[in-house]
């Protein structure tokens, strides 16, 4: 989601206990919490080419929720990313985040709730350690901060490491400042396995922001030494656009920075969406990734928001986050090739490498104008091959999709709550809908938690994979023919 100015200061009420220093985060631990009784799901709109009352549910055949666990006071902020370890998940919210046991699909429990304002809280996480991204300025590194304006040389935005090792007590150990915050931020496993790297992803910089000025065409790397991550710092900040990135245009965000970037560890790629620019990285050197390819869209994409490769390197999906995440854009006034995804064919060897678009896809089904609904973050689905991924909308809701044609994708399966509105526009909806071990997982902004079962003949095969470890923007490669 697009942020506000930063001079706009957040109004998030800190409820932590009092602490004696900086790196301290309150820990509230609760009940094991069941999944709530679910509803059935009404006949898919797509039959009836019918908006969902308020509330109500709908679904393909061979999507459907098996749960839902709602949100909480004072973890009640907006919900944002979420990442995976064994049998856990770990989701983020805009005053902390909560670690949930989904051993049992059908019935997440929660293990604890970590007070920590300072959206987005985009989350991952990598052996005992979590990493959150704090994107709004804040008065101290400290979980018990306040909001403060950017305009001031004290205030603090970056990334926060917390030791996880007992889910159900994560302590606060380490806080490293990056220039303009950390929107989101990327995990990469280090070649030698004795450190990861964070590729933290911030924009929009002014020249009143004394940590955050302008140009600002780069990334922050951290390096985090995994057996001593108190060590962890800022070792590199290239510039990605040494040229300048997209000056901006009526329809188009200017490039200053970039929103997000997944990795491909394996294939040592990443593919960065930067506002105005979809760029293609070679990451060999984990510490000085070098820009190998540049594309844009001058006719339909009005802020790069995120990508994702299939299994084979092959393609690269671009979202566009037409209207921030806050604003009506599937009906048909906006049309279907705007806040859409755009499918890109990679083709070529090393720096040769281009992307070429081929098509785009955006889900077939009008949302009502109360409605936010544009593309946002999803992940692939370990099909054998095909490629499949499922996606989050927002108020959309969730859609799995194939584009093994990249020229013709299309949906296969949908789940969606009609508005929180029927006469007013509120936001809410998913904002990550990903693939886990044989479940989709929806971290939805106002509803909580949501579990789902896909059962479809084209994605069987998706159960055979299981990971110890998902960070979506880390991407992982599976067995593939």
């Amino acid at each position: 989601m697009i942020r506000l100015h930063k001079p706009r200061l957040r109004q998030l009420r800190v409820v932590a206990l009092a602490t004696t220093g900086l790196l301290v985060a309150s820990v509230l631990i609760s009940p094991a919490s069941n999944a709530q009784a679910l509803p059935q799901a009404a006949p898919a709109p797509a039959l009836t080419n019918e908006i969902p009352g308020v509330d109500e549910i709908v679904s393909s055949p061979n999507l459907r929720q098996i749960a839902n666990v709602p949100k909480v006071a004072p973890l009640d902020a907006t919900n944002s990313d979420i990442a995976f370890q064994g049998k856990y998940a770990f989701a983020g919210n805009y005053n902390g985040f909560v670690i949930y046991d989904i051993s049992r699909p059908s019935a997440p429990t929660v293990k604890a709730r970590v007070l920590c304002p300072g959206s987005q809280n985009d989350i991952s996480v990598h052996g005992d350690l979590l990493f959150l991204s704090t994107d709004s300025s804040r008065s101290d590194d400290s979980c018990n901060s306040t909001a403060q304006g950017a305009d001031v040389k004290g205030s603090w935005e970056g990334i926060k490491v917390f030791d996880i090792k007992d889910k159900a007590n994560p302590r606060y150990i380490k806080s490293v400042e990056t220039a303009c915050g950390s929107h989101t931020h990327t995990l990469v496993p280090g070649k030698d396995r004795k450190a990861v790297y964070l590729y933290v992803s911030s924009y929009s910089p002014r020249a009143e922001f004394p940590d955050c000025q302008p140009p600002h065409d780069s990334i922050s790397i951290i390096k985090v030494p995994v057996k001593k991550p108190t060590d962890a710092a800022v070792v590199a900040t290239p510039n990605l656009f040494p040229d300048g990135g997209f000056p901006g245009s009526g329809t188009g965000s200017a490039t200053t920075g970039c929103h997000d970037i997944t990795a491909y560890p394996s294939k040592d790629l990443a593919a960065g969406a930067c506002m105005g620019d979809g760029i293609l990285l070679d990451i060999k050197n984990r510490e000085a990734p070098r820009v190998i390819n540049r594309v844009r869209d001058e006719v339909n994409f009005a802020f790069w928001h995120s990508a994702t490769f299939n299994n084979s390197g092959t393609k690269v999906i671009f979202t566009d986050e037409l209207g921030g995440g806050g604003a009506a854009t599937c009906n048909e006034a906006i049309g279907p090739n705007r806040g859409a995804d755009a499918i890109y064919d990679v083709t070529g060897r090393g720096d040769a490498r281009k992307m070429t678009f081929r098509s785009y896809y955006k889900i077939p089904r009008a949302n009502a104008d109360t409605e936010n609904c544009v593309a946002h973050n999803g992940s692939l689905i370990p099909v054998l091959g095909r490629d499949i991924m499922v996606q989050a909308w927002y108020q959309g809701g969730i859609s799995v999709w194939d584009f093994t044609d990249s020229a013709n994708p299309k949906e296969i399966a949908f789940w969606e709550r009609g508005p929180l509105s029927a006469d007013t526009f509120v936001g809410g909806g998913t904002w990550s809908a990903y693939y886990y071990n044989g479940h989709i997982y929806s971290n939805d902004m106002v509803k909580g938690l949501d579990v789902l079962e896909l059962n479809d003949w084209r994605t069987w095969t998706a159960k055979l994979t299981h990971y110890q470890e998902l960070n979506v923007q880390t991407q992982p490669s599976y067995l593939g023919w």
